[in-house]
Order: C-alpha cells, then structure tokens, then sequence
C-alpha cells in the first residue's frame, strides 16, 4: 500500500515538473526580441524622441514581454538598404525610405508630392489612408506598420533666394523622387548625395544648397555652412516602418495589437516631431543664425506652377505603364484636404 502511494506521489511530481516546463517555454515563447534599424543619426531627434521611445513604450505595454535593440545610423546598410534589411531580415523592424530606391515604389511618390505637411503625426494619417485605399499593392512580403511622407522639405542654402532668377544655375542637393525634377523646375541642378556628405560639399562649395526637412538640418547641422532658409514646401519623400514578415508571423498574438496601437503613428503615440514640434525646430534654426524668408504668394505662384507641371508629366509617364497615377493623386488631394493640407503640386483643373 505504501508503495503504491509513493509511486502515486512520484507521478504527480513528476506530472507537475513537466507542467512547470512546458509552462516555462510558453512563458518564453510568448517573449519577443525586435531588433530595430534606421538611417538616421543616434542624436537626431527621429531616434531620440520617436523610435526609443516608441520601442520603449512597446517594452512597457507588454510588461517586459517585448524587448529591443536599436541599430541607428546606418548601422545594418545604408539608407537606400533599409527596406530590404527588414524584408530579408537582417532586421526585425525598421525604417525605410522608399524615395531612393527609384521605380521599385512608383504610385508610392504621391506622398512626397509637394504640401504643406508640417508634422508626421499628420503625414502618417495620410500616409496610412493612402495604403488602404491603394498603395498596398506595392508592397507585398512585408508587414507595413505605418506609411508616411516626411514633413515638407525646404531650399537651404549658402546665399540668400528670393525669386525664381536666383536658383538659375545653382548645383542643389536632392533627396530624390519629385524634388529632383522640382529642382530642376526652378532652373537649378538637381545633386544626389549621401546626407552625411552635404555639410562638406556646402562648406567647399560642391553645392550651393540642398532641398530636406528641418529636423535633419538640427540633425546634420546643416545650419552651420546653410544661412539661408527659403521656407517653400518641396514635399519631402515617401517613408515608413515596416516589419519582417517571419518576425510579425511569429509575434504572439496577444502581441500584435500592442505593435500596431503604438506602432501605427508613432509620431502622435510619442509626442515626436508633431505639428507643435515642428515650429519649435524652425525657432531652433533660427536660433543658430539661419535667415528664414517665407517666399510672398505670388512668388510662391510661380514656383509651384512649375511643380504642378511636374506632377502632370510624372502622371502621364506612370499611365503610359499601366499605372492608375491620375487617380492616386486625386486620392492624395482628398486625403490632404480631409486634414487641411494643401498640396501645392495638385494640378487645379484635376479638382
């Protein structure tokens, strides 16, 4: 009797050790790592006041489930690389700038179509809209979390612009995608370069300015050889995070709310690089002793006229493939109005 009572007692405690186990590797399995990648500089303020601490609200929601490691300033590949560092999984995460990797993102450049976004808060709810309504399609093999155009880009420069005759001529830097061709509808020269080489070749003169956005101008400091600040908007270009599809395959389920709450507009969800902070970055650029002209509306006029000619152009190229470019920038405008921007490239007999 006493022997069949200890093997009794044996097999309950070994039943339980086994409960214990497999409760323990669930617990594991139920714990994820994302490790994080971007181009922009560890000080810049994407870093530093979006994606920590987006990620770090990720950590905190989960209570300690998710975890991270963030690869900051080009650390996994350079800029134009980011997308695929995620959707080969070099990255679980990260964020990419579809913008420089030409015609691999076509209907994609709407975003960057120039108006006046003054927050990626407001970018992302446009960007995320334009996904659902049509721009899917272009990326299929990833799980995109969020889709956005960048706050409006600006022309900084060595001397001072006032009027179309004064870009005649002028060797500018470009991020790519419409400002080139806005660039060259000013009458200047559009420069592609790495970021991270401007400050230089403003300071040798190689360039006589670059079109970008102001938190990179803090970023790169740029407002150390650019004194001049032309406040047009030039768009800026079409970017956003996105996920490995593996890596968001494999989240638990009770996960992948959290990842897309916090995730989904990361800008609003962290208080970075919102509307409100955007007029703080253009005091801190003055601050630094940059001179910002805010070109009169009918200066304005006749810069955009030429961006609206682009757009036509740029419409009637993506039609000839087969592409429903007409109808997406329709979409665009739409979306901007629903949210009070005014995209300055729309043509206006297209309304």
């Amino acid at each position: 009797m006493k022997k069949k009572v200890f093997i009794g007692f044996l097999g309950a405690a070994l039943a339980l050790g086994l409960l214990l186990v497999v409760s323990n590797n669930s617990a594991a399995q139920s714990k994820m790592h994302i490790k994080f990648s971007t181009w922009h500089p560890p000080v810049g303020r994407e870093v530093k006041t979006v994606f920590v601490p987006m990620l770090e609200k990720l950590k905190e929601r989960s209570n300690g489930r998710i975890t991270y490691t963030m690869y900051a300033g080009g650390a996994l590949g350079k800029g134009p690389e980011h997308y695929d560092i995620v959707a080969k999984g070099l990255s679980d995460m990260g964020y990419f700038t579809a913008t420089w990797t030409p015609g691999r993102f076509p209907l994609s450049d709407v975003l960057s179509l120039a108006a006046w976004v003054n927050g990626k808060d407001i970018g992302v709810d446009i960007g995320n809209a334009m996904y659902k309504r049509i721009l899917s399609r272009e990326f299929p093999g990833v799980k995109m979390i969020e889709l956005n155009g960048c706050i409006k880009a600006s022309l900084w420069t060595t001397k001072p612009i006032r009027t179309l005759e004064d870009c005649k001529g002028l060797r500018i830097r470009t991020p790519g995608g419409h400002q080139t061709n806005y660039i060259k509808s000013l009458g200047a020269e559009p420069v592609f370069m790495p970021l991270g080489d401007v400050y230089l070749a403003m300071e040798t003169g190689t360039v006589d300015g670059l079109v970008t956005c102001p938190p990179l101008v803090l970023a790169f400091k740029l407002y150390e050889v650019a004194k001049q600040g032309t406040i047009a908007t030039f768009g800026c270009v079409t970017e956003g995070v996105i996920m490995n599809q593996k890596s968001w395959d494999r989240t638990p389920d009770d996960l992948k709310p959290i990842i897309e709450k916090v995730c989904s507009n990361p800008f609003r969800t962290t208080g970075g690089l919102t509307v409100d902070v955007y007029k703080v970055m253009m005091k801190e650029i003055a601050a630094k002793g940059v001179e910002l002209y805010y070109l009169p509306k009918k200066e304005e006029k006749r810069w955009y006229a030429g961006f609206q000619d682009e757009t036509r152009k740029w419409v009637k190229g993506l039609e000839a493939k087969g592409l429903p470019a007409k109808k997406t920038v329709i979409m665009y405008n739409e979306e901007c109005e629903k949210r009070g921007v005014k995209c300055v490239a729309f043509p206006p007999e297209w309304k």
